[in-house]
């Protein structure tokens, strides 16, 4: 064979492999040029806001830094429910930020250094500083601990990186809050508008209303049809859009709550605990070991502890071990260290030396030492403290700490601020530098107590929760998708199902859901079941996907069986409204209709547009609109309602008086909506917006 006859037998093979070979070089050409494949790209991609895409790394490292703002608010370890908080509130600083951008750029608003400074460190910090820096004890923002933040940030990089991600927090809610703040100062109202509003909520309705209520249909006489649900489903589209995918899981919980033996079992490790707290010869620390919860070892007032404790801790004398008292969920004891007479709260100044600017701790002492002979013998405080004190804050008040109450500084300056008295002046050493305080002035007097707290929660123990696990392990090997209620009953456990789940979601139907079964749905295809046995604190999940309802709006099939109730209402409606058009038929007021349907024609008076409620029935908003649009005396048309069909008659109106002050009218609904117009606005940018949210990946 020629070669010609050769090339014509083989031309399929030869140009197969010449495109293999052509699409190889252009992949491999796409990772010289690009550093990874097309196929590879994104994989970090956590989401992507009109074009600007944020990674992994980046965005993880911010929820990091924002978890570690939480925890010192609220102490403790980070828990599932934080880190969601935390997933939340970068996503939306990221989506506030990105949406907003080209908006604010095009008008050119910024936020000045000074401006940033005060949002800081101002008499009104930024929100999110207020948030960052709230002494957990307290409730209270607590400026000393911004103050030693700050004194961390260029000798801390973990510190910086918290405080630059703060500060872009800050700049970001400040420009928003401007350009929400210009949209919301385009926004009037108009004398007509102003009267309307009056009108709506002033004139006042007399009417007659008759009402045959759905119930008075039984379901069997209601027969639905398909084209019922398409009719219902067609005029009520809107209510069934979706901004994100959702996805409809079916899925059986196993109890392993704590039982009796469980909580009996820690009673008797807290007894035992309660005998070696009355021996212990540190206190604090014994406490601080044994505790599942950490407690300040520090002075507190009634109403600072858990309700058992309190009532007794300040009835009994020091030395005194408590308990234990159960509450929530928890076992407690406690040991009465110490007791005093303290004032409630003290006004002090302070001039703070920097140890090492002074050449060591000893030269800061006997400085300070060499002021406080100064004050003593006269000079102004106030003076000493601009010219001495370290503390950028405080000096340019003369030294001024305002108004302190326990709980809120270092041990050392709280001993003491408290347990001196007016007029004092003292050199104090704490983990800030050396101090010069000076009490001002006391305010209240109060019993405080410094006490050794243990708590032991109630866990399920190992056979409770063994005994869980078989039972979940059981149905697991035995369910599938076409059995999955079956099964469950079997067990004697219930199979529900969550119709609207989110990717970022952490709650099926309200109750607590762990992560990984998020993440799981949004992975499984329509029908599969969990291979594993998700855990909760106090049960075991098994899960199904029957459904997946992507973005947009819900296909009749997806809302079927949500919407049955009202379409059954619709039908019976229909039902009704064709018995009160016979009713109608031939009359020429309410009471001839009354007595054809065999009810009573109802009286009701003062009811406002503004307000469509009728009175001892339901909120109405048809039926009474249909009202105000009505002459008086004559029958309306049958009217579907909330609660059934009804007919009105009006009576009369009663119009108000000329409105008497349109202008603060007009100031009070100008308010109202300008409060309105930022989250409309703003939604308005959103819904325009194109958004790759793929958080479920990585959180």
């Amino acid at each position: 064979m020629g070669l010609m006859g050769f090339l014509r037998n083989k031309a399929g093979v030869i140009l197969t492999a010449a495109m293999a070979i052509a699409i190889l070089a252009f992949l491999l050409g796409d990772v010289v040029r690009g550093g990874a494949p097309f196929w590879a790209r994104h994989q970090n991609r956590v989401g992507e806001v009109n074009g600007t895409e944020i990674e992994y790394p980046a965005f993880n490292q911010q929820v990091e830094q924002t978890e570690e703002m939480f925890k010192q608010q609220m102490g403790g370890a980070v828990t599932p429910q934080m880190r969601t908080y935390a997933v939340q509130q970068v996503w939306n600083q990221f989506l506030s930020r990105e949406i907003l951008k080209k908006e604010i750029e095009k008008i050119g608003l910024t936020v000045g250094k000074d401006e940033l400074n005060d949002l800081v460190k101002g008499p009104n910090p930024s929100p999110q500083i207020v948030q960052a820096f709230t002494n957990p004890q307290t409730g209270q923002f607590d400026h000393g601990q911004l103050m030693t933040f700050l004194g961390q940030v260029n000798s801390n990089p973990a510190v910086y990186d918290q405080w630059n991600t703060l500060l872009e927090g800050v700049r970001d809610e400040r420009l928003s809050s401007k350009y929400g703040e210009l949209l919301s100062n385009s926004v009037y109202v108009t004398s007509l508008e102003a009267n309307e509003e009056y009108q709506e909520r002033n004139k006042l309705a007399n009417f007659k209303y008759i009402l045959l209520d759905y119930a008075s249909v039984k379901d069997a006489d209601a027969k639905l049809t398909d084209a019922d649900y398409q009719e219902y489903y067609n005029e009520h589209k809107n209510m069934f859009k979706t901004q994100e995918e959702t996805r409809a899981i079916q899925y059986v919980t196993v109890d392993a709550k704590p039982l009796a033996k469980d909580s009996l079992a820690v009673k008797e490790t807290i007894n035992k605990l309660k005998q070696d707290l009355i021996v212990a010869k540190d206190d604090s620390l014994f406490a601080s070991i044994n505790s599942d919860n950490k407690y300040p070892f520090t002075y507190l007032k009634k109403g600072q502890l858990s309700p058992s404790l309190d009532s007794v801790v300040f009835n009994v004398a020091a030395g005194t071990t408590i308990g234990p008292f159960l509450n929530n969920n928890a076992y407690e004891i406690a040991k009465v260290v110490s007791t005093i007479i303290s004032p409630d709260s003290v006004k002090a100044s302070h001039i703070l030396l920097d140890p090492a600017a002074e050449g060591g701790v000893d030269k800061a002492l006997a400085k300070a030492d060499s002021i406080k002979g100064l004050i003593q013998k006269g000079d102004n405080f106030a003076a000493l403290a601009v010219q001495f004190s370290k503390d950028p804050e405080s000096k340019t008040n003369g030294g001024e700490l305002g108004t302190l109450t326990r709980g809120r500084m270092a041990p050392d300056l709280e001993k003491a601020i408290f347990e001196g008295k007016t007029g004092d002046i003292k050199v104090v050493k704490s983990q800030y530098g050396v101090h010069v305080i000076k009490i001002e002035k006391q305010t209240g007097s109060s019993k405080y107590a410094k006490v050794a707290i243990i708590d032991k929660v109630i866990n399920s123990g190992k056979e409770t929760l063994n005994n869980a696990h078989s039972k979940a392990t059981a149905f697991l090997s035995a369910a599938t998708a076409e059995n999955f209620a079956q099964e469950a009953k079997k067990l004697g456990l219930e199979a529900k199902t969550a119709s609207r789940v989110t990717a970022m979601d952490n709650v099926l139907d309200g109750a607590e859901a762990p992560r990984d079964l998020i993440k799981w749905a949004f992975e499984a295809k329509k029908g599969d079941i969990s291979d594993k046995v998700f855990e909760t604190e106090t049960s075991y999940i098994l899960a199904s996907l029957v459904n997946i309802q992507p973005k947009g709006t819900l296909s009749l099939d997806a809302v079927k069986k949500d919407i049955e109730p009202a379409v059954r209402n619709m039908v019976k409606a229909k039902i009704l409204k064709d018995k009160f058009d016979k009713a109608l038929a031939g009359t020429s007021s309410i009471d001839q209709v009354a007595q054809k349907v065999g009810k009573a024609a109802i009286h009701v008076e003062n009811v406002v547009f503004a307000n469509p409620v009728i009175p001892g029935v339901a909120l109405e908003n048809k039926v009474v609109g249909t009202v105000f649009g009505l002459q008086p005396n004559k029958p309306s048309k049958a009217i579907e309602g909330n609660t059934g069909v009804y007919v009105v008659q009006v009576n009369g109106f009663t119009n108000p008086a000329a409105i008497s002050d349109i202008n603060g009218q007009k100031k009070q609904m100008l308010a109202a909506k300008a409060q309105r117009a930022w989250g409309s606005i703003f939604r308005a940018l959103q819904d325009k917006a194109e958004i790759i949210d793929n958080r479920v990946k990585f959180f």
